[in-house]
């Protein structure tokens, strides 16, 4: 903080956390610790590079003001992070000029007479705050990063992409075991159709022989009875051989 009688400065450095192609703004405060009406003035070495706001004022009796100091976007990082831009902060007591509308520079001349007050404020360039690590550090105790689950049964926020993954997994599983149950239940429908299938022609072929045997062309007949019950009974051997396959 600054010495001065009129107008105590805080901070005395103007600290921008530089990124290249963004623009940064910091601020300073101007206490007035007096009972008189103190007018200022802010100037810098390099007035394109920056932009004040406000530059001039008038800082009431025990009052405050704050000024909002903007650096432009930079396209290029200064070498080894070091500027060497200044501001310079007049201060002079008025108590005839109450609005600062009417501030003007032959105020701060001290040439004409005025008692000026002169504080300077060099800019530092600081690292841009880094954003917080995703992958939580373990506890002190040496647990895993990985903590599950908290006393409450609440899952806590760092272990919340794991849970995500895992219940993703499960539920692939049950989806792939629901699409096999599924495949299982309509094979075994084919299965048991082609059994009732078979059960049915038997039966047919059985009252087809009795009324062969009836009408006493057993031999003229018997023997394509027997021969068209071999096929179909073979048939159905390898149609059933090909559904006990696939299940």
């Amino acid at each position: 903080m600054s010495t001065g009688e009129l107008l105590s400065i805080e901070p005395l450095e103007l600290k921008f956390p530089f990124e290249l192609k963004k623009q940064i703004s910091c601020s300073i405060q101007l206490s007035n610790k007096t009972d008189d009406y103190v007018a200022f003035k802010v100037k810098t070495t390099n007035p394109k590079k920056y932009c004040v706001r406000p530059n001039t004022g008038i800082v009431l009796p025990r009052s405050t003001c704050d000024v909002i100091v903007t650096m432009q976007a930079q396209k290029d990082a200064p070498p080894d992070m070091q500027c060497k831009d200044k501001f310079l902060l007049q201060s002079v007591k008025t108590n005839d000029v109450t609005n600062p509308k009417d501030i003007n520079t032959e105020m701060f001349n001290k040439e004409a007479g005025h008692v000026v007050e002169e504080s300077k404020l060099r800019v530092v360039y600081v690292s841009p705050p880094q954003p917080p690590s995703p992958v939580p550090e373990g506890s002190e105790e040496g647990s895993s990063p990985r903590a599950s689950v908290s006393e409450n049964g609440n899952v806590g926020s760092a272990d919340f992409p794991t849970v995500t993954k895992a219940f993703t997994e499960h539920s692939g599983v049950e989806e792939k075991s629901g699409e096999t149950k599924a495949l299982i239940s309509r094979l075994m429908e084919e299965k048991n159709h082609a059994v009732q299938l078979n059960n049915r022609l038997a039966q047919e072929l059985e009252v087809l022989k009795r009324e062969v045997n009836k009408t006493g062309q057993v031999n003229k007949t018997g023997g394509g009875v027997s021969i068209v019950f071999v096929i179909l009974i073979g048939l159905l051997g390898i149609i059933l051989g090909y559904l006990m396959k696939k299940t």
